[in-house]
């Protein structure tokens, strides 16, 4: 009949009742409102930080402020990526700081990678002197703190290299000695581009481009470090990679070569790069050591200008932006490299 239920058929459940989307039983509401207040709770403590490092400071008469980095630096640097005076600016000796903090990174990182996968691969070389050298090499260099292996490096290169007068040197362009590494760099000139070759003239070598032995130092032991570690992130990521994939490719009459480069290689590197993100990384923060060398980095500028404007926080807020802004570029990087070599799943 119509209009009523049959008796042995139950009847249909009512459908649920929406929830409201701004309703406190709504889950997205609670979670909103709890972020909200965590963003608000920590204004407050950066608001709180300030306001009572500020009273503090006036307190004891210490100035504060921005205006000292158009005021005029007054020292020299040593080494300079761009061309810098005793008369410019403290901003712009903050920006020499900075691009020599990047050229002796970005150096160290290109050196580091190169001979990390070498020493890698020979970790699984069947050769058994080259395996045991590069597994000597991986246990010293990690296990030796980068500090002493700085101070060593910087020593030797100071105290047991020739006198530039009496400097190694291959050829007639390339020099060494304790006045650093001396190699032809090019330049523009009236009439185009031509070699500068590095000469020697008295008592000195000029012409050139000629490499500090602080700027040495620093990328000799960042990059021997660093590439211990890089050497065992290459042979775990290979290892990890299933033996069945290379004794398939062996028996199809590929060399091993081939195989590490056609199989073995393009499997490895998914799971070689996030580890080695963070070598990257460390390298760069590791860096901030060249005080202990001499070599004028940006930590080493921030000293200087601290010591002669009293700007403590200031100072340290820019060796802290600097880092974290070299630190978020290079994990951007990585991460482009990281989804270009991930396994596209169709």
């Amino acid at each position: 009949m119509r209009g009523r239920e049959h008796p042995l058929i139950a009847p249909r459940p009512a459908p649920p009742r929406a929830r409201r989307r701004w309703s406190w039983h709504h889950p997205g509401t609670r979670a909103l409102v709890w972020q909200l207040l965590a963003l608000l709770a920590v204004v407050l403590g950066l608001g709180w930080l300030v306001h009572n490092t500020q009273a503090n400071m006036a307190a004891r008469g210490i100035q504060s402020g921005w205006d000292f980095l158009s005021q005029t630096a007054g020292f020299d640097i040593g080494e300079q990526a761009i061309a810098f005076a005793s008369t410019d600016s403290y901003a712009r000796a903050f920006a020499v700081g900075v691009l020599n903090t990047l050229r002796v990174s970005v150096a160290a990182i290109v050196l580091c990678t190169l001979l990390g996968m070498l020493v890698g691969i020979g970790r699984l070389s069947r050769n058994l002197p080259v395996r045991m050298l590069c597994r000597g090499y991986v246990e010293l260099f990690r296990n030796v703190p980068l500090l002493v292996q700085l101070l060593l490096w910087y020593l030797l290169l100071v105290e047991y290299l020739p006198d530039p007068t009496e400097a190694w040197h291959w050829g007639d362009f390339v020099f060494w000695s304790k006045a650093g590494l001396s190699l032809p760099f090019p330049v523009q000139g009236p009439q185009g581009w031509h070699w500068s070759l590095p000469t020697l003239q008295g008592f000195a070598i000029e012409g050139g481009a000629a490499l500090s032995p602080e700027f040495l130092a620093l990328l000799l032991g960042l990059t021997l470090y660093t590439a211990a570690f890089v050497a065992e992130v290459v042979r775990a990521g290979i290892t990890a990679v299933p033996r069945g994939q290379i004794e398939a490719a062996l028996s199809i009459g590929l060399g091993r070569g081939q195989t590490l480069r056609h199989v073995t290689g393009p499997q490895a590197l998914r799971i070689i790069v996030p580890p080695l993100t963070n070598q990257y990384l460390n390298l760069t923060k590791n860096s901030s050591l060249a005080v202990a060398v001499g070599y004028p980095d940006v930590v080493s500028i921030a000293n200087t200008s601290l010591n002669q404007t009293g700007r403590a926080l200031e100072c340290i807020a820019v060796i802290m932006v600097v880092y974290l802004g070299l630190s978020l570029s290079t994990a951007l990087v990585m991460g482009h490299i990281n989804r270009r070599a991930a396994l596209q799943e169709r």
